[in-house]
């Protein structure tokens, strides 16, 4: 896409999350069901009808592009395609936990080219395109310039799941050599990291609706985000984000 269509994806994208955290933010307020999924992971009807608000806003805009869901799975072209995740955060937003937020990222042969992440609890908006920086709102927003590993704050989201994946001697490790410590988890996590709040953020058991519009936020804010191995994808259910500085050997220590 050029430039100007980018713009375009980006202010679709826009809208379309608007309308999610609507949707969204009515069950929030009043009340909803929940259910278990085949993965014995919760959703709402605030889930389904979040994605269909957004399939709607998104399929008018660009009705050449196909979907990859959250509730509602792959349709159309899947070599270019926005990934949603209607609710990021689900567990939160059951128990009224503010932190959950509405992702949308497009997808153009493997790489994520625009996001989208919106807060409507907080009114947070945070937005990216490939060459066009990343914003909270209207305010461009960068990564940290800490360049040591011992005055970097280290965020992480669940622990069990990184115990259990065989990660945790290298989270020691991280943990032993950064100088604060923090689990806001979710989306958060790359949001702060994208603001220059922090400096590392590590998570796994990852889908890539989890993932789509935190890579570009965050690389388009000067970081990098790879997964544990170091490879430049949402893919492979590992997520490693950093200010960029201090990517290499934070990573390394990880991995030792």
């Amino acid at each position: 896409m050029t430039p100007a269509e980018l713009d375009r994806a980006l202010a679709a994208a826009v809208e379309a999350a608007r309308a999610a955290g609507e949707v969204a933010l009515k069950y929030y307020r009043t009340g909803f069901d929940v259910t278990l999924k085949a993965d014995a992971t919760p959703v709402t009807q605030a889930d389904r009808g979040a994605e269909q608000a957004i399939r709607e806003v998104l399929g008018r805009a660009f009705p050449e592009l196909g979907f990859l869901g959250e509730e509602f799975g792959a349709v159309g072209d899947q070599r270019r395609r926005w990934i949603v995740d209607p609710i990021d955060g689900t567990k939160n937003f059951i128990r009224r936990v503010p932190v959950w937020a509405t992702l949308i990222g497009l997808e153009d042969q493997g790489e994520i080219t625009v996001g989208v992440i919106h807060n409507p609890v907080t009114g947070e908006l945070l937005s990216a395109r490939r060459g066009g920086g990343a914003f909270s709102g209207a305010e461009r927003i960068a990564v940290s310039q800490i360049a040591d590993l011992g005055q970097a704050t280290l965020l992480h989201a669940g622990l069990r799941l990184l115990r259990e994946s065989g990660h945790w001697e290298g989270l020691v490790r991280l943990v032993d050599a950064t100088d604060r410590q923090r689990g806001f988890g979710d989306y958060l996590g790359y949001a702060f990291v994208a603001e220059g709040k922090a400096e590392i953020y590590v998570e796994t058991d990852l889908k890539p609706w989890d993932l789509a519009p935190c890579k570009i936020l965050v690389e388009e804010a000067g970081g990098r985000f790879t997964d544990f191995a170091g490879t430049a994808t949402i893919h492979r259910g590992t997520a490693f984000a950093t200010n960029g500085r201090l990517h290499d050997a934070a990573l390394t220590l990880f991995q030792r």
